[in-house]
């Protein structure tokens, strides 16, 4: 459900997608769960980190190849420090999709909730697999 629909925007241009991503991340820092994953234990920046989520959406919605970094891979050196759930990817998942429907409305914006429930998935799968013990 939008908050307003009037001001509501697609996820079509650079600037979109920052103020998505930073009203995203808001929810995220503000998660009891998710919070500190991303503040204590990947101890992010900021002001270094928000503008590489939107490269990284940038790229994934609109095809800007200046994202070069491999996400998996970081992900993996956080899970090493404190090992990911499933419920961590379902919780920003859901705050992601629940972000996007209030603010966002169009064809990048459903492009992006796909995309995203693609990568809580493959994150999952990969960075936590089940033991083969």
């Amino acid at each position: 459900m939008k908050l307003n629909p009037v001001s509501s925007f697609d996820l079509d241009s650079s600037a979109h997608i920052e103020r998505f991503v930073k009203a995203f991340y808001a929810r995220v820092l503000s998660d009891s769960e998710l919070a500190p994953i991303f503040l204590e234990v990947a101890k992010i920046d900021l002001d270094k980190h928000l503008p590489l989520i939107c490269s990284y959406w940038e790229k994934l919605l609109l095809g800007d190849p200046s994202y070069q970094r491999h996400t998996m891979n970081i992900h993996r050196q956080v899970h090493a420090q404190q090992p990911f759930t499933d419920d961590h990817f379902s919780r920003w998942l859901k705050l992601f999709i629940e972000t996007c429907d209030q603010l966002c409305d169009g064809p990048y914006a459903e492009k992006a909730k796909r995309t995203a429930t693609r990568i809580a998935g493959n994150m999952a799968r990969n960075v936590t697999p089940p033991d083969h013990a």
